[in-house]
């Protein structure tokens, strides 16, 4: 059968501006695309059936399809959901039809002309607003013509609210808003719609915050508005509108929205992955479905790799992530410094197929609910998907939950079965690495690594201030000059959380944070080594996974060469190989006070061995600044 255009698709459209697709809506709409061009980051077109013409838009979420080349200009299109809107233009009086097409299946590629049927073109769309008068509903039809006649009759007129009122008697608001309007999706909404009505729980909440600028005090608090579909938008409140709705407005119920504007997102601000953001004011319609089958949103997500969150540290934007779990944290409890309030913590740590692995830390419920499912099953290297992290600089790059973060364990997704099947046929035999050990910066992408803050050790030492408010970072390049034989180089610890351990009563050792004992534990790294560059010397503090860097075996595997007799052992071989190796530090500095003396504690966060080819495009770097300058 030739492929070609529903030759009254646009009656259809204009019939049904509106449609309920979730009952039987219409069907079999099929119109070629006409003068497709890109206005900002959507499309817009002439949709045509042979014989009218009417201006339409596609979704931003459908421009891949046209980057992509499924949909062309004089290629044909079905159409699965849309509505028609009428478009205020410069003229006060005159208004544009506009189809706002939300949903569309290719059909076929570009044809060699546009589809033309027999007569006259007609291009459908503008139509003027007069003054509304009564509508007249009586019919006569006269036979064998099939012409309807429609005479003047007097009527009593009564409005569509009157209607609604007798009709529905004292129905709840919220009933009389599902029955009356078209629940729109999420993704279909922007900032040319007329009305709309939305059905949406509330995912995320935030805080009534103050203000003050030059036109007076006022007050403001968001949502986080989640469909069906799992779509999101950030609605956003004014002064009165922010009194009137912050009761109303509770954390994990269904609503009702009308009456909101639209605008495009303000990227700097925005916490959910839509274009635009809501307003609503004070005359704005919501309405609690409390008395309705509610719904449980679909989780989206937008997965960044693990090796490429990089420039995503310390931004205001938010990052999903999906990862194999390698290791689970038992529970620690952490002691705010504001409230001094404890809250449970929990570390996992996740790789992908990026053979990188960051830690992330759960918080509160999820530390103790997700947290310990996830132990419970640790040997079976589970796959988790998460929503909504905040990504820190600490070890380089980690990740944080927040309280409205989602985990969703074992997701049966393509990304998840993807992940699995790599993990399970190579992943679990590859040797892995934590993405933020020796990162190199993107010079536009602001993220802190070992070459960002770069300083010489005098830079340090000269300031004895640094760090008095809160600790400061710097990146160093500098070689292991003493590192002492005879220092406390090792605490025993706990195999389960690493905290210390005791030598328990009779046998074994006892750990205070897990409250039990143990036959065995491990040996963790704790000690100083001292550092040198071409500036100055100084001493560094560093831990397990720094110091197995530095000397290149864990603490067990240095207590056993130490254990052993002789002059020249192997131990102090081992210390003397680890010495005059140059490295790139991550170093936080802060003051301390020892024997009532004030001193600087510089510690080690992150230690990374030298990579030459990027160590001397910065220093290639640093010479042309060094001549702009001059």
């Amino acid at each position: 059968m030739a492929k070609s255009v529903n030759p009254d698709a646009i009656s259809i459209l204009l019939a049904n501006p509106s449609p309920d697709f979730s009952s039987d809506g219409p069907t079999d709409i099929v119109v070629q695309i006409l003068d497709l061009k890109k206005v900002g980051n959507k499309f817009t077109f002439m949709a045509s059936d042979g014989k009218m013409k009417l201006k339409a838009v596609l979704q931003s979420t459908l421009s891949s399809e046209v980057e992509s080349g499924k949909i062309q200009n004089l290629g044909l299109i079905s159409i699965l959901n849309y509505t028609v809107n009428d478009i205020q233009m410069k003229n006060e009086m005159v208004f544009s039809k506009y189809l706002i097409v939300t949903k569309c299946a290719a059909i076929s590629p570009a044809l060699e002309a546009e589809i033309k049927a027999e007569g006259k073109m007609e291009e459908s769309g503008i139509v003027l607003k007069p003054k509304p008068e009564m509508a007249i509903t009586s019919e006569v039809k006269r036979e064998g013509t099939g012409i309807i006649l429609k005479p003047k009759q007097e009527l009593v007129v009564k409005s569509a609210a009157q209607i609604v009122h007798e009709q529905n008697g004292n129905m709840a608001p919220a009933a009389r808003m599902a029955m009356t309007r078209r629940v729109h999706p999420l993704v279909s909404l922007n900032p040319y719609q007329g009305n709309w009505t939305i059905k949406v729980r509330v995912t995320g909440k935030g805080n009534m915050r103050t203000y003050k600028n030059a036109r007076g005090e006022g007050c403001v608090f968001n949502v986080e508005l989640t469909d069906e579909d799992g779509t999101q938008i950030q609605a956003t409140m004014f002064n009165e509108a922010a009194k009137k709705f912050y009761e109303k407005f509770q954390l994990g119920k269904v609503y009702y929205i009308s009456k909101g504007t639209l605008k495009v997102a303000n990227k700097q601000f925005k916490t959910v992955q839509n274009d635009y953001e809501m307003t609503l004011n004070e005359y704005s319609e919501v309405e609690e479905a409390s008395n309705e089958a509610t719904f449980i949103p679909e989780t989206k997500f937008n997965f960044v790799p693990i090796d490429e969150l990089g420039p995503y540290v310390n931004s205001k934007e938010f990052v999903d992530v999906i990862g194999v779990v390698q290791s689970v944290s038992p529970t620690m409890s952490i002691r705010r410094k504001i409230n001094n309030e404890t809250i449970p913590k929990r570390e996992i740590t996740i790789a992908d197929e990026s053979k990188k692995t960051v830690v992330v830390s759960l918080w509160n419920d999820l530390a103790t609910t997700v947290g310990q499912e996830l132990l419970d099953i640790s040997d079976k290297s589970p796959v988790v998907a998460i929503k909504s992290l905040k990504v820190g600089d600490f070890q380089g790059v980690s990740l944080s939950t927040l309280s409205k973060s989602v985990i969703v364990v074992n997701p049966d997704t393509p990304e998840s079965n993807k992940l699995r099947s790599w993990y399970d046929s190579e992943g679990k035999e590859t040797s892995m690495a934590s993405v933020g050990s020796g990162m190199i910066t993107a010079t536009n992408s602001g993220m802190r690594s070992m070459y960002s803050d770069r300083v010489l050790l005098s830079h340090i030492t000269r300031n004895q201030s640094l760090g008095e408010e809160k600790p400061v970072f710097f990146s160093i390049k500098a070689y292991i000059s003493l590192i002492k034989p005879d220092q406390t180089m090792w605490y025993r610890a706990c195999k389960t959380c690493n905290k210390k351990v005791t030598e328990a009563i009779g046998s074994g050792y006892w750990c205070e944070g897990c409250q039990k004992n143990d036959d065995e534990c491990s040996l963790r790294y704790i000690m100083v080594v001292k550092v040198a560059d071409a500036s100055g010397e100084a001493w560094v503090s560093v831990f397990n996974e720094q110091a197995e860097k530095i000397i290149g075996c864990s603490a067990d595997e240095l207590d056993v060469l130490k254990s052993q007799e002789g002059e020249g052992n192997d131990f102090q071989l081992k210390l003397k190989t680890a010495t005059w190796v140059p490295h790139l530090f991550r170093v936080s500095v802060t003051p301390h006070e020892y024997m009532s003396e004030k001193r600087q504690r510089i510690t080690a966060r992150t230690v990374a061995p030298i990579d030459f080819a990027a160590e001397s495009r910065f220093l290639l770097e640093d010479i042309s600044k060094m001549k702009a300058s001059q």
